[in-house]
């Protein structure tokens, strides 16, 4: 495994530990509007390495490790970094965005970091294939990463979790964006995947614009 990798997912292990251990330290660095809005930004930065519980890390952090050494062997170290941290910063930044009157609203989760490298990784190698521990068959990547923004717009719809569901799509826009941007030729040389992974992105815009989330 590559060292930046090994280091990303150990950071957000021993936060996510540390504020499962301790409710006021979750408090202080979780995203909360309200907080946010009075001036305290770093929690856009580090709710992104807290998490709900220890499914919710293992799920976020496994899915890294699947998707990562795509955009690694690719980008290289430095480019893969910026995809994280861009597809990061993205996902708070939409977050804000879609709750900044909901002075109430708390999250947390790497999640929109990790759906910017799952979107930056199915564009680099459109064909590849998970072998998901509970399900026997391979599932195409670009079908987890729709899908798994498409469960998004159902979290985002129930509203009961803690989890930065809206920050998934933040996340995927930024990695989708970055990836492009440093690989324009994919826009020709991959046509249907660029246009297939934009398609839940403009599901969630449409419900928002119609007040059905």
């Amino acid at each position: 495994m590559d060292i930046f990798l090994m280091v990303l997912i150990g950071i957000n292990a021993v936060v996510s530990l540390k504020g499962f251990n301790d409710l006021e330290f979750f408090r202080k660095y979780e995203f909360h509007v309200g907080s946010i809005r009075s001036g305290e930004q770093i929690r856009m930065l580090t709710s992104a390495f807290l998490h709900g519980d220890l499914m919710h890390l293992a799920f976020n952090m496994l899915t890294l490790y699947f998707f990562a050494p795509i955009v690694l062997d690719t980008f290289g170290n430095l480019n893969f970094l910026y995809v994280y941290f861009i597809s990061l910063s993205a996902g708070s930044l939409l977050t804000m965005y879609f709750h900044k009157n909901d002075y109430h609203y708390r999250a947390v989760g790497a999640s929109g970091a990790v759906m910017g490298i799952i979107y930056s990784s199915i564009l680099l190698f459109p064909e590849m294939d998970l072998y998901l521990f509970f399900i026997p068959i391979p599932i195409p990547g670009y079908i987890f990463g729709i899908g798994y923004l498409l469960y998004s717009i159902y979290g985002m719809k129930a509203k009961n979790d803690n989890i930065g569901h809206t920050a998934h799509f933040g996340g995927a826009i930024g990695g989708y964006l970055f990836t492009l941007i440093k690989e324009p030729s994919l826009i020709e040389t991959n046509t249907k995947m660029v246009v297939l992974l934009t398609i839940p992105i403009i599901v969630l815009f449409y419900l928002h614009k119609t007040n059905k989330l």
